[in-house]
């Protein structure tokens, strides 16, 4: 851990929990007054450990019921292929995370549609556009059966 205290690790784990809470709220679960709380919120947000503030949506309640896992194999390694390939994802918005990992894939992609015809859109008219793409394999989600969105802190 980014050498934290206590106090800002029951910070942080208030935040995971509830983003929304005014700066007087999250001092009182803290025990500090409003002031020195708040600098402790900025400190946290210079240093990084805190990027920003979001909306958790749901995805099938907005319109987004497909998830599809997709495994992109590069035709090769090199920086310039994998720049120009991350360059290229960056602006699908289907897109939602894109991870380079380890095997015989080297990238895992989660790209969320509204139906499976805008699934295949997707994949014929932008993914496999994007340059340095040798194959794609996808697996479809049959159901969530656990997201989180905060980090296991102990404090």
């Amino acid at each position: 851990m980014s050498n934290i205290d206590k106090i800002d690790q029951n910070i942080i784990f208030n935040l995971q929990q509830n983003g929304r809470l005014t700066n007087f709220e999250l001092a009182e679960k803290v025990g500090l007054s409003a002031s020195p709380c708040l600098r402790r919120v900025k400190n946290l947000e210079k240093k990084g450990l805190i990027s920003g503030y979001t909306a958790i949506i749901d995805e099938v309640s907005y319109g987004f019921p497909v998830t599809a896992f997709v495994s992109v194999r590069l035709e090769n390694q090199t920086d310039q292929i994998l720049k120009s390939f991350e360059k290229g994802i960056t602006s699908l918005n289907e897109v939602m995370d894109c991870w380079l990992v380890t095997g015989n894939r080297d990238y895992l992609l989660r790209v969320v549609a509204s139906d499976l015809k805008s699934y295949e859109t997707f994949m014929r008219e932008d993914l496999t556009k994007v340059k340095g793409i040798a194959s794609i394999e996808t697996n479809f989600a049959l159901g969530r059966v656990k997201t989180k969105n905060t980090l296991p802190l102990k404090y």
